[in-house]
């Protein structure tokens, strides 16, 4: 059984959930603010991914994660953001990223 596991899980993307529907992506305009793409997934339901990147260490004089730019409290909310306000956030990034 843990083989077959292991066999459906192999071949998805990512940070994709098995069964599923694909996310529909609008194209924003530029790279993303932490490299990759700029594509947000758009469309009712669709889930607004994190910028997290797994560098997680909070620069003393700006208060942002070093990985993903976000505030502590940012990050701490994010789960219980709105697509909206998640989008929000992620529209300040590019910004962050400039100014560090």
């Amino acid at each position: 059984m843990k083989d077959d596991v292991e066999r459906g899980l192999a071949g998805r993307a990512p940070g994709r959930s098995v069964g599923h529907k694909e996310a529909h992506f609008v194209d924003l305009g530029g790279p993303h603010p932490l490299g990759g793409s700029a594509d947000v997934p758009v469309g009712r339901g669709a889930l607004v991914p994190s910028p997290c990147i797994d560098v997680c260490r909070m620069h003393a004089a700006t208060g942002w994660c070093e990985g993903c730019l976000r505030t502590l409290d940012e990050i701490a909310a994010w789960s219980g953001l709105s697509n909206d306000e998640k989008r929000a956030v992620l529209a300040q990034l590019p910004a962050r990223r400039t100014a560090r």
